[in-house]
């Protein structure tokens, strides 16, 4: 497979960034932001375009810049959601750095789930930490409330990034605007 630049990759990168920051604000518009997860969206994307290094840069500079910006997350979520979303990028970069199935959707898949498992325990841990040391004003805790909200809550934006993220990237493989994962033999 073709490596793709290191300009073409910070350009992806940092278009990535930058919708960490449009997209929140839109579903935010319409009350669906924590539902919808539209700032896990383009760090998968950036992790599994650009790989590991990118996404979690991604990861980590996209949220703080949101937050700086429009006040979205604010700081307090920002604790679990940085660790979290390093993670997504991190993860899926490595993944798909390492797995060859030589099929471009199971290897989509593969990266793509264990970096959202890996990102949401590590998310979930970091709250968990933040909410027990007594940071957050919060008098009470319980795991299971921790995972309803954590977990369930967002099922539908896990759904989306299900079925939008490996066919929007097999797409930009197939359009040539990122490497193809399997090339055909040149004949």
């Amino acid at each position: 497979m073709k490596e793709m630049s290191f300009v073409k990759k910070a350009c992806i990168c940092a278009v990535c960034i930058a919708l960490c920051y449009v997209l929140p604000i839109a579903f935010h518009a319409f009350g669906a932001g924590t539902v919808f997860l539209p700032m896990h969206i383009p760090v998968l994307l950036c992790g599994l375009i650009c790989g590991w290094g990118y996404g979690a840069l991604c990861g980590v500079v996209g949220p703080v810049l949101s937050s700086v910006l429009s006040g979205m997350p604010p700081a307090t979520a920002l604790v679990s959601m940085i660790p979290e979303l390093c993670v997504y990028g991190l993860a899926g970069g490595l993944l798909l750095r390492f797995v060859h199935t030589k099929h471009t959707y199971a290897d989509l898949y593969i990266a793509l789930v264990s970096a959202m498992l890996l990102g949401r325990i590590v998310g979930g841990v970091a709250k968990a930490l933040f909410y027990l040391s007594g940071m957050s004003g919060m008098t009470e805790f319980s795991f299971s409330l921790l995972a309803a909200t954590y977990f369930f809550e967002s099922l539908p934006g896990i759904v989306i990034q299900l079925l939008l993220l490996p066919t929007l990237v097999f797409t930009l493989m197939k359009a040539k605007l990122i490497p193809e994962r399997y090339p055909k033999a040149a004949k």
